[in-house]
C-alpha cells in the first residue's frame, strides 16, 4: 500500500447554537494514500462537507473546530518557499505537517497550492463579473508568481486544454459557459498549482449523466497527471461506485464503516452500509423501492450509544449504552459495530 499524504486523527468540529452545540463531526479520523481516490457518503446533515471544509480550515463561526489533527504530507515544502515553518515549528515523520497548528496566513499559502478544493456548486464559486483567465491569474497572484503576460497567457490555455476546454473560454464570462464547462474551470484552478490533495464536493451533483462521467473522466485523467489524491464527497453510490478506490460511510457525525469500494458494494459490513447498499434500484430485480426506516438522531443530544441504534434491525443490548469504536476487522477494512467480528 501506498504512503498516506492525508491522515486524520479524531476531527471533531461542533457548531454553536443558543440550544446547545450541533457536534456535526465527532471523532472521525481516517487516510488518504498517495494517488488514491477516496470517497465520503450518508445522509445529508451526515458530516461529509464539513469533514472536508475542516480540513482546509474554513470551518466558520458558529462552528468551531474543536479538537483532533490533521497531518498533511508536502505541506513544509510550500511553507518553506513562503519563509516560514507551521504554528509550533514541529513536524512529523516524513516532512508532514499538523494543519491544527498553522497561523491563518500558512493555512492561505496552502491552499490551492497542497490542497485544493472543488467546491460545490460551480457557479457560486466562480465570480460572474471577472473573465475566466482572471480567477486563473488570480491563484498565481495571492502565491505570489510573478508571471508575465505572456507566461500567464500560455499557462491559462494549457490549464484548459487538460481540463478538456478550448483557449478560447479564458476570454468568458462564467455565465456564457454550460454547467459543465464551468466545473471544468473550478478544476483546472484547482490544479493550477499543482496540489497533492484535491477535494470534491458533490462536484457533479447539478449535472446531467452523461456530462458527470464526461466531468469524472476529466477528474480522474488531471489526478494521474499530478500524481494527486482526491477525496470525493457526494451522494451517489453508483457514481462512487465507479470513481473510488475506498468508500467511507460517514453516520451522525462519525465514521461508520470504510472500505476498498468492491468490498463495500459486495459485502457492506455496518448495518447502514448494508442497508444504503440495499436502497439502491437494480434492473435486474423488479419491486418497491426500499428505504431506510426512521430518521438520523438530533446532533444537539448526547447519544449514549451507537448512534445507527434506534434505526439499526440488528442492535443488541449493548448498542444503546456503549459507543463502538471504528477498528479494523480484516485487512483495509474498518467499521464501527459490535455485530463484527473484531470489531467488539
Amino acid at each position: 500500500m501506498k504512503p498516506d499524504v492525508l491522515d486524520v486523527k479524531d476531527l471533531k468540529v461542533y457548531y454553536h447554537t443558543p440550544r446547545g452545540a450541533v457536534k456535526a463531526v465527532d471523532g472521525v479520523s481516517f487516510q488518504l494514500f498517495a494517488e488514491e481516490r477516496l470517497g465520503l457518503v450518508g445522509e445529508s446533515g451526515s458530516g461529509k462537507t464539513t469533514s472536508a471544509m475542516a480540513l482546509l480550515r474554513m470551518i466558520k463561526a458558529p462552528g468551531k473546530i474543536e479538537g483532533g489533527e490533521i497531518w498533511l504530507e508536502g505541506a513544509d515544502q510550500v511553507l518553506a518557499r513562503h519563509g516560514g515553518k507551521n504554528g509550533n515549528g514541529q513536524y512529523a515523520k516524513g516532512g508532514k505537517v499538523n494543519l491544527q497548528t498553522l497561523t491563518d496566513e500558512q493555512m492561505v499559502s496552502l491552499r490551492l497550492s497542497a490542497i485544493a478544493l472543488i467546491a460545490q456548486g460551480s457557479m457560486n464559486s466562480l465570480n460572474p463579473v471577472m473573465r475566466i483567465r482572471d480567477q486563473i491569474a488570480d491563484g498565481y497572484q495571492d502565491h505570489g508568481y510573478k508571471l508575465t503576460k505572456q507566461e500567464l497567457k500560455e499557462r491559462t490555455a494549457d490549464l484548459l486544454n487538460r481540463v478538456g476546454l478550448r483557449p478560447s473560454v479564458a476570454d468568458m464570462y462564467p455565465h456564457e459557459l454550460s454547467g459543465g464547462m464551468k466545473l471544468r474551470v473550478c478544476i483546472a484552478i484547482a490544479i493550477s498549482l499543482s496540489p497533492k490533495v484535491i477535494l470534491a464536493d458533490e462536484p457533479t451533483s447539478a449535472l446531467d449523466v452523461v456530462v458527470q462521467r464526461q466531468v469524472m473522466e476529466t477528474l480522474r485523467r488531471v489526478q494521474e497527471e499530478l500524481g494527486a489524491s482526491v477525496l470525493l464527497v457526494g451522494h451517489d453510490m453508483g457514481l462512487m461506485a465507479q470513481a473510488v478506490d475506498r468508500l467511507g460511510v460517514m453516520y451522525a457525525g462519525k465514521m461508520a464503516e470504510v472500505s476498498p469500494v468492491h468490498d463495500i458494494f459486495t459485502k457492506p459490513l455496518h448495518p447502514y452500509a448494508q442497508l444504503l447498499i440495499a436502497s439502491l434500484p437494480s434492473l435486474d430485480v423488479k419491486g418497491e423501492f426500499k428505504g431506510i426506516p426512521g430518521l438520523p438522531p438530533s446532533l444537539l443530544e448526547d447519544i449514549p450509544g451507537c448512534p445507527f441504534a434506534p434505526r439499526c434491525p440488528y442492535k443488541m443490548e449493548r448498542c444503546e449504552v456503549e459507543k463502538p469504536i471504528l477498528k479494523e476487522v480484516a485487512p483495509n477494512r474498518h467499521v464501527a459495530c459490535f455485530l463484527v467480528e473484531g470489531a467488539k
